[in-house]
């Protein structure tokens, strides 16, 4: 009895520390992309809820129903060779569920690969994400500032995201927005995003990439357009200018804070050439891409 009551009062207490947790970021969305992929895990774990439940249902009925106290001293259970019927149901179900679940994951991938629904006629707004050991750049080739370690965006806007590395491979990932993506330092990877909620997040490497990961983390402030174009406007009339001595600072490893630059350092050192994944480039990107490297090769000529 004394135990019962110890089970019973380690269950409660449990219960309500949990019940002052906050939510997991993953399942508290903020823009479509991310609902997307909270939807899929709810499904997922209420498909693997209704298989667990089944299964104890099924053990606590067979076990009730066939215990051996219920049975005469000389019996003798039968001789079961096998039952089609069973058979089937045991094989049958767990590839039906492996199928629905595999036409629910193939489809989200292509979900939150593509531009967000419901923004696909707008231009997105496109920011390059490079990260060093162990910090993050951000380039706005369009407003033509930078910023390290944090990260300024508009909301109800699609945005562009175009990763690659400094150093070792790292995976952009700002949990209430959308899923994670690699970032390497030989090509470049593209992640579309947009924000509906206006808020701060936390964004951050989520590969190991040595002993400053921990710490690999950036700032993410959503805001309304008007917002985001007042803040665009007040770097370009404060913030220094980025020079190539002090881009080149900035990628020795360690840690930094919350820097801000005009200008940004795709117009000295481009972003790789190779493949660029899950891109959907126009060709007016591309031309922007020639016009970058063929100013890099010209600086590097003087």
């Amino acid at each position: 009895m004394r135990m019962k009551w110890t089970f019973l009062a380690a269950i409660l207490t449990m219960i309500a520390l949990l019940a002052g947790c906050e939510p997991l970021m993953v399942l508290d969305p903020k823009g479509p992309q991310a609902e997307t992929t909270a939807n899929v895990i709810w499904i997922s774990i209420a498909t693997m809820a209704i298989v667990v439940i089944a299964v104890f249902a099924l053990m606590a009925y067979v076990v009730f129903k066939y215990r051996a106290s219920k049975q005469s001293e000389d019996y003798e259970p039968p001789h079961i060779e096998g039952n089609h019927i069973v058979e089937s149901i045991i094989v049958g179900i767990p590839v039906i569920i492996i199928i629905f679940l595999s036409i629910v994951t193939v489809k989200s991938n292509y979900a939150v690969e593509a531009t967000p629904k419901g923004y696909e006629d707008q231009k997105p707004l496109v920011v390059y994400a490079s990260s060093s050991d162990w910090k993050w750049h951000f380039s706005y080739p369009e407003e033509n500032i930078e910023t390290v370690n944090y990260l300024y965006i508009p909301t109800d806007r699609a945005l562009e995201f175009r990763l690659y590395s400094y150093g070792p491979i790292t995976s952009f990932w700002i949990p209430q927005l959308g899923g994670q993506k690699y970032a390497m330092s030989d090509m470049v990877t593209t992640l579309h995003l947009a924000a509906e909620v206006p808020g701060e997040y936390m964004g951050r490497n989520a590969n190991f990439s040595g002993k400053g990961f921990a710490e690999n983390i950036f700032h993410v402030e959503a805001m309304p357009e008007a917002d985001f174009d007042k803040w665009v406007a007040d770097v370009k009339a404060t913030a220094e200018p980025l020079t190539e001595e002090k881009f080149n600072e900035l990628l020795e490893p360690g840690h930094l804070g919350q820097l801000t630059f005009s200008g940004t350092h795709l117009e000295f050192l481009p972003p790789p050439e190779g493949h660029h994944h899950g891109s959907s480039h126009s060709d007016e990107d591309e031309h922007d891409s020639d016009d970058a490297q063929g100013a890099h090769d010209e600086h590097s000529n003087h």
